[in-house]
């Protein structure tokens, strides 16, 4: 059984960083590319970046580029979300995301507020 369980999440202010971990289990993780995932109140579920099962590729949304950064640890079965200059915008609920299969974590909450 795949599970993701993701955690760092939190309030922050403005300008400052989290790092967002997800842990994988009942995975081959190497295998999995994996991305992470966001939903701001009222709004869809929006892709924030990808980062292949090797970790050769990455990819990221324009909103996020230059402050967010996707890697992972195949070792430990993580993926992180380092975010940077955090913005009230980027107040949402971020997932990680496995595929194939197209798995979920439950999600962490990021609150950016002053």
């Amino acid at each position: 059984q795949v599970q993701l369980v993701e955690s760092g999440g939190g309030l922050v202010q403005p300008g400052g960083s989290l790092r967002l971990s997800c842990v994988a289990s009942g995975v081959a993780f190497s295998n999995y590319a994996m991305s992470w995932y966001r939903q701001a109140p009222g709004k869809e579920r929006e892709w924030v970046a990808t980062i292949t099962s090797r970790g050769g590729l990455t990819n990221c949304a324009d909103s996020v580029k230059g402050r967010f950064t996707i890697s992972r640890d195949n070792w430990k079965n993580a993926v992180y979300l380092q975010m940077n200059s955090l913005k009230p915008e980027d107040t949402a609920v971020y997932y990680c995301h496995a595929m194939p299969g197209g798995h979920w974590g439950q999600g962490t909450q990021v609150i950016v507020s002053s």
